[in-house]
């Protein structure tokens, strides 16, 4: 049950009021008028990204980190390159995370929100890269909400696509590789088709790692059987290499696979759902390996790392994990009665 104090006002309104507040302690002195309007256009981007006509209260910790993502990829028309308008650089991205935040402790205060959502959100400003999603690894029911949403992706309808847009089966491909074999993303993306090959009817992928080293890995049956599917009957026809495509057949970039993760979540429970970054998916992988006491060198060869102590920095701690191992303790089974 909400507070009888709680109000109810929607995400436009309330940074309106905002704004409104801290433009107001520029006459006081109590800000600039530069860092006032800088308060303000952030809000005022907040607003656009998520949603005006929204309760501000009904926002959450996933909300948050999909505008700050969001914002983080946005174009900033300030500066250029050749290629075109640039991303937010690092510095943007932190300062906005930081209005953003400082627009709900204030929310809090008056009324508009019962908890911050800021304190459940997992995307995280960094001094170089800026905002992105942590990098630990997902739970084991997160991982497997994201598993079932990717599996769910071939049959899913046309959405509003010709078949030729159709990407669902090449997006599936992208979250199994990378919540099962927990490739880095540069592997990921630079995968041609003949890198997949089989063996005794066993299908592989011949990983080209850092170092110029290459390993292969058995792919899940599950895995190769939307390989396989992909391979068939949805990746475009073209000449070009490259395993991964866009509709318009040219090589995925870095930058897509991200894209790629965030559309699949939206289609996870709430309940299970939460932001991962392809690198976070190779801590998943690594994690829950490990955890299911898979051989520490097999989970060293399945990474491509050189050395097993590599792999203490892919392994996450996990809720319950140490109860569970102690309740099964392999001194203290009994053995198999003979007969």
């Amino acid at each position: 049950m909400r507070p009888a104090e709680l109000k109810r006002i929607t995400v436009e309104e309330s940074a309106d009021r905002y704004v409104e507040l801290v433009r107001a302690k520029t006459v006081t002195g109590a800000l600039s008028p530069a860092t006032s309007e800088v308060y303000a256009r952030d809000v005022a981007t907040f607003v656009a990204l998520a949603g005006g006509g929204r309760v501000l209260d009904d926002l959450t910790g996933e909300d948050v980190d999909a505008v700050l993502l969001a914002f983080a990829r946005k174009p900033d028309g300030r500066r250029s390159s050749p290629g075109g308008g640039q991303m937010q650089s690092p510095s943007s991205q932190a300062r906005f995370r930081r209005s953003v935040s400082a627009f709900f402790k204030h929310a809090v205060l008056a009324g508009w929100v019962q908890v911050d959502p800021m304190t459940a959100a997992t995307v995280t400003a960094k001094e170089r890269g800026g905002l992105r999603a942590e990098r630990r690894a997902l739970t084991r029911e997160q991982a497997q909400g994201l598993v079932g949403a990717a599996r769910s992706l071939p049959a899913a309808g046309p959405q509003g696509r010709r078949r030729d847009q159709r990407t669902e089966v090449r997006d599936a491909l992208i979250v199994l590789l990378l919540s099962t074999l927990g490739p880095r993303v540069s592997e990921l993306v630079r995968a041609n088709v003949e890198d997949f090959y089989t063996n005794d009817g066993v299908r592989y992928w011949r990983i080209f790692g850092k170092g110029g080293r290459t390993r292969d890995v058995p792919l899940p049956v599950d895995v190769a059987e939307v390989l396989d599917v992909y391979l068939s009957a949805a990746r475009p026809v073209t000449s070009e290499k490259a395993l991964l495509l866009s509709w318009r057949g040219k090589r995925l970039a870095r930058g897509d696979v991200q894209a790629v993760i965030d559309r699949v979540q939206r289609r996870v429970d709430p309940a299970q759902r939460r932001s991962v970054t392809p690198h976070g998916l190779r801590h998943t992988t690594a994690t829950h390996l490990l955890a299911d006491a898979v051989d520490m060198d097999a989970v060293r060869r399945v990474l491509g790392h050189s050395d097993l102590a590599t792999l203490g920095r892919y392994r996450d701690e996990l809720p319950g994990e140490l109860e569970v191992a102690m309740r099964a303790h392999p001194l203290l089974r009994r053995p198999a009665s003979s007969e």
